[in-house]
């Protein structure tokens, strides 16, 4: 989470372009008849959006107005879908403004890279898996769980020091050259959080993960022995 004193006026209006759209977009594809009538899928949003606000709540706070924290949002997309994803994101990154823990300026900046990428990235692994139409359910968990979010991960660590270089407002510090060995350290528990919440709710629920196929992955195999319809 980057502080709105390091970000340039033009990066936070860009970040403002992209986030505002694209959640226009999301409340507009958004179940919303479903989600009303269905208590399930309204308790998911709920408990989901007080996980992820509890989540980002937990974080390191650096004296340089960089903040860290782990995302998430890769488990919350498979669980809701991309337009609840994003709109559950919107409300827990909400309140942390509300409680003085992200400026309101950066909102977009921070959305765009810790809500936006991580829901695209694990939107993309989950159409390509699905795509692929595997049937071993170890597949949906490690490609569209643990690599997802470790592409998120790194991805938006990238994108943000990539920003945080361009507009010149933070200092580097003197051993970036050594950050390629500090990402596994960031990368993984982001990787290895998101993986094991998707491969809890398989196993125990996978009637609650919208994007789970469970025709297909839990299907009993078939065998030569059998007959043919």
């Amino acid at each position: 989470m980057i502080g709105a004193e390091l970000l340039s006026p033009q990066s936070l209006a860009v970040g403002w372009l992209i986030y505002v759209p694209v959640v226009i977009w999301a409340v507009c594809r958004a179940p919303w008849v479903e989600l009303f009538s269905d208590s399930r899928r309204q308790h998911l949003l709920f408990g989901t959006v007080f996980a992820l606000f509890l989540l980002w709540l937990v974080r390191r706070d650096f004296d340089t107005g960089v903040s860290y924290h782990f995302i998430g949002m890769t488990a919350v997309t498979l669980l809701l879908d991309w337009p609840l994803a994003i709109v559950g994101g919107l409300v827990a990154q909400t309140g942390l403004v509300l409680l003085g823990r992200q400026d309101m300026a950066a909102m977009g900046v921070n959305g765009a890279l810790l809500i936006l990428l991580p829901v695209l990235i694990t939107e993309c692994c989950a159409i390509l898996v699905e795509r692929a139409q595997p049937r071993n359910p170890f597949v949906y968990i490690f490609c569209s769980g643990f690599f997802a979010a470790a592409l998120s991960a790194l991805l938006c660590l990238i994108l943000a020091l990539t920003l945080l270089w361009y507009d010149e407002r933070f200092a580097m510090p003197y051993w970036l050259e050594d950050f390629v060995g500090y990402l596994w350290l960031l990368i993984f528990p982001e990787a290895f959080i998101n993986g094991m919440v998707v491969s809890a709710l398989v196993v125990f629920c996978p009637e609650w993960l919208e994007t789970f196929n469970r025709t297909r992955y839990l299907s009993a195999p078939w065998k030569d022995d059998d007959p043919k319809s």
